[in-house]
């Protein structure tokens, strides 16, 4: 088994393959990146507790005990994991309609999932969803989380009672109150998040979102602008995370069951998918099946200690390699210095203002679109592919999750199957009686025998085409060439019973030519090598029609 197959930290196996001068040249660095993505983490954890529905608090917790977990038992050198934008708009709606217990079930729910499919190597199926399912559902994610923000962007106020739950409700309370716009609340959000786009080409080494948060702060005390805070609208709770088990029962997990799965793909996906982009960057593979089980781990422990649902945050991993980061220990140390801010500097969390926070958001949400990508994609794929892409975004946009990824599942495995379908030919030989034909290189075939060639896998989606297999009154063997078949499914097995039966109602005995392993392996489970008799299984399709010509030598000495 390789080695990043393992269900194994990676921190474990980086301690015991290092020498102690590279582990001391290493971890310095680590603890500098830690510092340097805890930074970067701070004021996005706290927006992204709040977009996700909960207390600013709630967002650290679940950087601090995800995030230190993960790193500790993941399986990647430098993934960060934490509150991220993703979940933002699923646990929102999840808090809003079942409360912290009914996010709590859903998430256990997940985390055994996750863990699950970390144990049973599930960590490639990952790669199967294809490039247009995750371009469009994380475009649509971005387009929700946008929605979400405008009304503190915006500074609107909306009557007692207005539903806000989903996104279509979202927009038409956006309508019904723009009249209700804050200029001041506006000027602040422009300046935040003006300073998120333009802080990066003065200085890439302090995190804009944390200029964005200071200058917020600055311009709503300094000119005393009437202006909601994290203070109006929260009670802020500096105290360390503490375990607590709520009362869950079966009915509650029964019900939550549809939004654990929805969090199990979102988490697995999008970590894998970090995962991925960190190795590129310092050129390393990671343990997929491991950090799948870390994830469910980290994101038990979250909810179990008051955070939200955890995933690696690309973001956060990149800030983490660029600072130096190349173990784990900086994502542990990430999470430590997180509760040094908690304890410290929570309280001074109240004066960050509310527009501020959906500047930094609105920010995320810009950069997590892709909308190049998903412009590029539908200028130059093809137009099933772009069928799959817009209605995996609609979908996401306007339901959920599982929704449009089980929509944009199935529509993909049929159009792949109609692909490979197309592929997949059966065609005769053709036979020449001119002796004068300029045709060269043709192989002499007694006239009582007929050769048909499939090409292709052989599966359910072309099934149809052996059916137009025929033979004539005088064809006394049917010579199948199998070269070019690498697959054989049930229903493919089926067909070719279905041909032997044909030909056995027409006195026509069946020889098979060139059959690769797996179909060979198909027939004989099926008892089909048996039944047709292993001396007419040939090697190839000169010695398939030599083997014709002695049982015709054979028929005639009779």
């Amino acid at each position: 088994m390789q080695q990043r197959d393992k269900i194994k930290p990676i921190l474990f196996s980086i301690i015991k393959h290092s020498s102690k001068e590279e582990l001391k040249r290493q971890i310095p660095k680590d603890i500098v990146a830690g510092i340097v993505v805890a930074i970067v983490a701070l004021p996005l954890s706290i927006a992204l507790g709040i977009a996700s529905g909960v207390s600013p608090e709630q967002g650290l917790y679940t950087a601090i005990i995800a995030g230190f977990l993960i790193a500790f038992l993941g399986g990647s050198r430098v993934q960060i994991s934490g509150p991220t934008a993703a979940f933002a708009t699923i646990v929102a709606g999840i808090v809003a309609t079942d409360g912290m217990e009914g996010l709590i079930a859903a998430t256990i729910i997940a985390g055994v999932m996750l863990i699950l499919m970390g144990l049973f190597k599930l960590g490639a199926v990952i790669r199967f969803v294809p490039y247009t399912i995750t371009t469009g559902f994380t475009a649509g994610i971005a387009v929700t989380l946008t929605i979400g923000q405008l009304k503190d962007f915006l500074g609107l106020t909306y009557p007692a009672g207005t539903a806000t739950v989903e996104t279509v409700d979202k927009v038409a309370a956006l309508a019904g109150n723009i009249a209700t716009v804050n200029a001041q609340a506006l000027i602040v959000g422009l300046v935040c998040l003006a300073i998120l786009f333009l802080w990066p080409r003065v200085n890439d080494k302090i995190p804009s979102s944390l200029v964005a948060l200071l200058a917020g702060i600055a311009l709503v005390n300094g000119l005393n602008l009437d202006v909601n805070t994290i203070g109006d609208l929260y009670v802020i709770d500096s105290a360390l995370p503490a375990f607590h088990m709520p009362e869950l029962s079966l009915g509650l997990f029964r019900e939550q069951m549809a939004n654990g799965v929805t969090i199990a793909i979102l988490a697995a996906i999008e970590s894998l998918l970090s995962c991925v982009v960190a190795d590129s960057m310092i050129s390393a593979h990671h343990r997929a099946n491991t950090e799948l089980v870390a994830q469910g781990v980290g994101n038990i422990a979250s909810v179990l200690f008051g955070g939200i649902p955890a995933t690696g945050a690309i973001a956060r991993t990149a800030a983490n390699v660029k600072a130096g980061g190349r173990t784990p220990i900086s994502g542990m140390v990430h999470a430590l210095v997180l509760v040094a801010v908690l304890v410290f500097l929570m309280p001074y969390a109240a004066l960050i203002p509310m527009p501020t926070i959906a500047a930094i958001l609105l920010y995320v949400a810009y950069g997590m679109s892709g909308w190049r990508n998903f412009a590029h994609l539908c200028q130059t794929a093809s137009k099933g592919a772009v069928a799959t892409l817009l209605l995996t975004f609609v979908l996401t946009i306007v339901f959920d999750l599982v929704v449009a990824i089980g929509a944009g599942m199935l529509i993909t495995i049929v159009l792949f199957m109609k692909m490979v379908s197309e592929e997949t030919e059966v065609k005769g030989w053709k036979y020449y009686c001119d002796e004068n034909s300029e045709v060269t290189h043709l192989r002499e075939l007694p006239k009582s025998v007929r050769v048909y060639e499939i090409n292709g896998p052989m599966f359910f989606g072309m099934t149809e085409r052996i059916a137009d297999i025929s033979v004539k009154e005088f064809t006394r063997y049917l010579i199948i060439r199998m070269r070019g078949v690498p697959s054989l499914d049930a229903t493919g097995m089926n067909a070719l019973e279905n041909l032997y039966e044909y030909c056995n109602a027409h006195g026509v005995s069946l020889i098979f030519s060139h059959v690769n392993e797996q179909p060979l392996k198909t027939m004989r489970r099926a008892g089909f090598v048996e039944l047709v008799g292993e001396d007419n299984f040939r090697a190839s399709i000169d010695d398939a029609i030599a083997h014709a010509r002695t049982l015709l030598g054979e028929e005639t000495e009779r």
